[in-house]
């Protein structure tokens, strides 16, 4: 037979011959031309065979035209704005690593793809493109060129599919359960003493009735399993569904045998047990996942607020508060939370949380604007016009980070253990096959299906995604936020922990502020406040609450330069608030814990703010928490604290000051180089391309809330204290998951010794199967709990 190089089907007599390949159509000798022609040739070396047949015509024609029509593509596009949009589209072909691969690359087919990214387990790709390069129509045709046909109507059914599965499984279970119980009725007679004196016709009998019951059984509840194996089997790919699908047509052919040539009842009654304790077992697995919610609401983990205006008060408020029509004020770098109107101010909103593109889209008065984007200029005012999505804002902050992809994680590890731990259990049930079947074939048999049931590697990968599942929702309950369980892992691994200074060891609102220069009159004041007004930075933030209330004037202009200060144009006055060397051109160091903030009017020097640099409670203790960790601090800030931070830190050379964000960046990277593992923790304004280098990067979380895109994880500021436990939880997790792995491992061990000698029925294999599983979800669960109790820690 000689099959097609690119799905892997059969070419028949005469295959379509192609660059002296052969393929079954010219369909897949089209995707291979276009995949050459790109030079996109490692899509084979992935994987043998890993393309799609398309059954149909490979032309898409005006199959896609009505995705030129404007109400269609608005209800499908998730973002369009700035000639950019994003679109996410489910893909039910997408089934390998090769796959991910191409669909990942899809720049490299057309330039108008700006990224894509693939969601495996939903078998969903987000595609970002530029409008003017590619329409939504074109991409959807793309992607059918290469045969990844997106289903256009799946995300209206989503709901509708779910609940129809979980019908589904339910009646599957109903059905084996039924015919469990009265094969098991039937087979009474076999399991009592006498049974051999039973008349002939009615054991006949009632091994025919069972034959009949145990047809559907074998026909719909395990087709979910046949079907896995028979796909992987395709492209060449040994899952745990195969073995499972070889035990039960071993039992179900072995009894049909014996029932019909009269040697006896067969295992009917063991394969309806088999299948029925089996499809408990995933039906609970699948509930346990509902329970932790991976996809979960992001108002349970997004502690992040937004500053709401009601009958001209403002107040801040939790995103999870905000409906339709509220009117928001979003500053400089703070998030818009949803969909909305712009009804005062300029917009110049960077919408690359969404897009991965960071230039900036004007807007005016009355333009809309979508949630993710980040304004980079004055403060606007916004009408919400959709209430906030539970689960948008937690997509796209769970999506890949650059470099992510090329750290291989305990996870990945223990997927190829799996896949070889299949074939190793495949081959030890086909030698204990042969060698019983010098015995006794139904015996033989049977130990086949039982070695075959029992040996499964499914609460090996289930250990780790289970544990670390709850340990995100043991860290969300006690203030610490995770982007994702990898985190946790990259948490444990870490040696070097590298604070920021101000709004991160330092209170974001100081308690003590006071004003030193020429008194500032009502004008003035109501100039400086409207301007500090704009800005997330906690001094600016402090000195607009500090100065008195006065009527906001929206300022003209405004622009803020990171580790320096603010500048705008506020009714035709040039105001400047910043640091000494920002407004004066001097930078001395003064020995104090004050920070100073100077003020310049129409560049003229008004004075300075002088404001008391107040730690935080239990940064003593968090410091002692590190301890054996290489501990480091890099601040914006001149080094007038030096010496009050060196008794702190412990350390004179670990004290960096002066350093803008370039030199984050920088430092971080250079710790990374000499082989370290990084924690970076700051404030997210002056510090996000060092968060994002670093191996795990936090924020620091205080009352009005400031959310980075580029951090992994999110402190609320009442449980800085406790960081280094947080640290230590996570360590203490990778125990338990060592644990898991030692449980799994010494049940398949046991498990198999009893099953070759032939000491364990199918039935009880089954029922071992679904509780290794179960075992290991428990273990997880309340080893998770329990250490959360040890260590004071809400659960």
């Amino acid at each position: 037979m000689t099959k097609c190089i690119h799905c892997g089907l059969d070419c028949g007599k005469n295959p379509v011959i192609f660059d002296n390949n052969p393929f079954c159509c010219e369909g897949c000798s089209m995707v291979y031309q276009i995949l050459q022609e790109k030079k996109m040739n490692r899509y084979y070396t992935m994987m043998p065979t890993p393309g799609i047949r398309l059954d149909q015509d490979n032309t898409a024609g005006t199959r896609y035209a009505f995705l030129d029509q404007t109400e269609v593509r608005t209800q499908l596009l998730e973002f369009s704005d700035g000639g950019i949009s994003r679109v996410n589209l489910f893909i039910p072909g997408i089934h390998c690593s090769s796959c991910i691969w191409l669909l990942e690359n899809l720049n490299t087919l057309h330039t108008g793809v700006i990224h894509s990214n693939v969601n495996f387990v939903r078998k969903e790709v987000t595609i970002t493109f530029r409008d003017a390069e590619i329409s939504l129509r074109q991409l959807v045709e793309l992607l059918h060129t290469i045969h990844y046909i997106p289903e256009l109507s799946h995300s209206t059914k989503k709901k509708d599919e779910h609940q129809h599965t979980n019908r589904k499984m339910l009646m599957k279970i109903g059905i084996a359960g039924f015919a469990f119980g009265n094969i098991m009725l039937l087979s009474f007679p076999d399991y009592l003493p006498g049974g051999e004196h039973v008349d002939q016709l009615m054991a006949g009998t009632f091994g025919i009735v069972s034959f009949i019951l145990a047809l559907p059984v074998v026909t719909y509840c395990s087709s979910d399993f046949f079907l896995s194996a028979f796909k992987s089997l395709r492209k060449k790919i040994i899952n745990i569904d195969l073995p499972i699908s070889l035990g039960i047509l071993a039992l179900f052919l072995e009894s049909s045998w014996e029932i019909f040539n009269g040697y006896g009842p067969g295992y009917m009654d063991s394969l309806a047990g088999l299948l029925f304790f089996m499809l408990i077992g995933r039906w609970y697995q699948g509930k346990t996942y509902e329970s932790l919610s991976f996809d979960r609401d992001y108002r349970s983990y997004f502690p992040i607020a937004v500053t709401r205006i009601k009958e001209g008060i403002e107040d801040f408020v939790q995103l999870k508060d905000i409906e339709k029509d509220d009117v928001i004020l979003v500053r400089n770098s703070e998030l818009i939370p949803s969909d909305a109107i712009l009804l005062e101010g300029e917009g110049s909103i960077d919408y690359s949380f969404v897009t991965g593109e960071s230039f900036p889209v004007s807007k005016k008065t009355g333009d809309f604007v979508f949630a993710g984007g980040r304004q980079t200029g004055a403060a606007l005012l916004l009408k919400v016009e959709k209430a906030v999505e539970q689960s948008y804002l937690t997509r796209l902050w769970n999506e890949e980070k650059v470099g992510e992809s090329e750290k291989a994680g305990m996870q990945s590890v223990v997927n190829k253990v799996s896949h070889y731990f299949t074939i190793v259990i495949l081959t030890l049930a086909t030698g204990a096959l042969i060698y019983w079947s010098f015995f006794d074939f139904g015996k033989a048999v049977y130990v086949f299906a039982s070695i075959l049931i029992v040996a499964c590697p499914c609460a090996l990968a289930l250990t780790i995604p289970f544990t670390f599942g709850n340990v995100m929702r043991v860290f969300g309950r006690n203030g610490f936020y995770i982007r994702n369980t990898e985190v946790i892992e990259a948490l444990t691994h870490t040696d070097t922990v590298v604070f920021d200074k101000t709004g991160t060891i330092t209170h974001a609102r100081s308690m003590n502020i006071s004003w030193e220069g020429k008194p500032l009159s009502e004008t003035e004041i109501q100039w400086t406040r409207s301007l500090a007004r704009n800005s997330t930075h906690p001094l600016s933030v402090m000195i607009g609450e500090w100065l008195p209330e006065s009527k906001v004037v929206i300022a003209d202009y405004f622009r803020e330069i990171a580790g320096l200060g603010i500048t705008g144009v506020v009714d035709g006055n040039t105001i400047m608030i910043g640091s000494r060397r920002f407004i004066t051109g001097n930078d001395e160091a003064v020995a104090s814990r004050l920070s100073t903030v100077y003020l310049s009017i129409n560049h003229t020097i008004k004075g300075f703010f002088t404001l008391e640099n107040r730690y935080r409670e239990g940064l003593t203790e968090v410091v002692k928490g590190f301890e054996h960790y290489n501990i480091h601090l890099i601040s914006g800030d001149n080094d007038a604290e030096r010496s009050n931070l060196r008794d702190i830190i412990g350390s004179d050379e670990s004290l960096h000051f002066n350093q803008g964000p370039a030199n984050k960046l920088s430092y971080i990277r250079n710790l990374k180089s000499q082989g370290k593992r990084v924690i970076m923790i700051g404030d997210g304004l002056n510090d996000a391309g060092a968060l994002l280098s670093a191996d795990v990067g936090i924020t620091i979380a205080d009352d009005v809330y400031h959310f980075s895109p580029a951090c992994d994880a999110i402190l609320q500021s009442s449980q800085f204290g406790r960081l280094h436990e947080f640290i230590r939880f996570s360590r203490s997790a990778m125990k338990i998951v060592y644990s898991g792995y030692t449980i799994s491992f010494l049940y398949n061990i046991v498990g198999l010794a009893f099953a070759v000698q032939g000491l364990l029925s199918p039935v009880v294999a089954a029922i071992l199967m679904p509780l290794s599983s179960i075992t290991i979800v428990s273990f997880s669960t309340f080893s998770v709990r329990i250490l959360a109790g040890l260590k004071n820690l809400h659960s």
